[in-house]
């Protein structure tokens, strides 16, 4: 690995003494903000894309415990098998616990906190995965493949049959056996967050 890093540093270096009779590309020009607002914000900063409808309505979701706010879609875990293997296996390993992420399933004989030990509610499974993954295109997976990876992940923590369809009225019913392990916060006297 050192001797991969030198190299390049020094391939980088010799190109950049090699390269001081071209002229330097020049930076392309800033955007210039818009009118500032009365409080001095601008009311564009030059980066980023419009939200439209279609763009806001994508990552307007909450979904709750009780399966409020699921879309329709159903899949199982044979279907999400395959997708698995294509779109999470190569962050979080073809077994689910031997990648160079986070283990999503239980090896055998470890103690790591896992979707399938440690998260109370099922619908937070399908909640976190289409907000978050993949890594690399987050939000990109349709409501059918969520199901479907939903149902393989539940599969493979030993809390849904392999055959079995998750939907969103059978998504909510599922108990985790964290559940029980997790309180709601009734202090009082403080800061309270609800």
């Amino acid at each position: 690995m050192r001797t991969e890093v030198f190299c390049f540093c020094f391939l980088f270096l010799l190109s950049a003494c090699s390269s001081e009779s071209k002229k330097p590309t020049p930076a392309p020009p800033l955007a210039v903000p818009e009118r500032p607002d009365e409080e001095g914000w601008p009311n564009r900063f030059g980066f980023g894309e419009e939200a439209d409808e279609a763009l806001i309505n994508k990552w307007n979701m909450s979904i709750a415990p009780d399966g409020k706010g699921l879309p329709a879609g159903r899949g199982s875990a044979k279907q999400g098998a395959v997708v698995y293997q294509a779109k999470c296996a190569s962050c979080h390993g073809p077994k689910g616990w031997d990648g160079p992420f986070d283990p999503l399933v239980i090896e055998e004989g470890a103690m790591a906190k896992t979707i399938g030990n440690y998260w109370p509610y099922a619908t937070t499974i399908f909640d976190y995965i289409r907000r978050a993954m993949p890594y690399n295109a987050p939000g990109s997976l349709s409501n059918e493949e969520v199901y479907q990876l939903t149902a393989f992940l539940l599969y493979a923590n030993g809390l849904l049959g392999k055959d079995q369809e998750l939907n969103a009225t059978t998504l909510p019913k599922i108990e985790m056996p964290a559940k029980k392990l997790f309180v709601p916060d009734d202090r009082r006297g403080g800061r309270e967050i609800r």
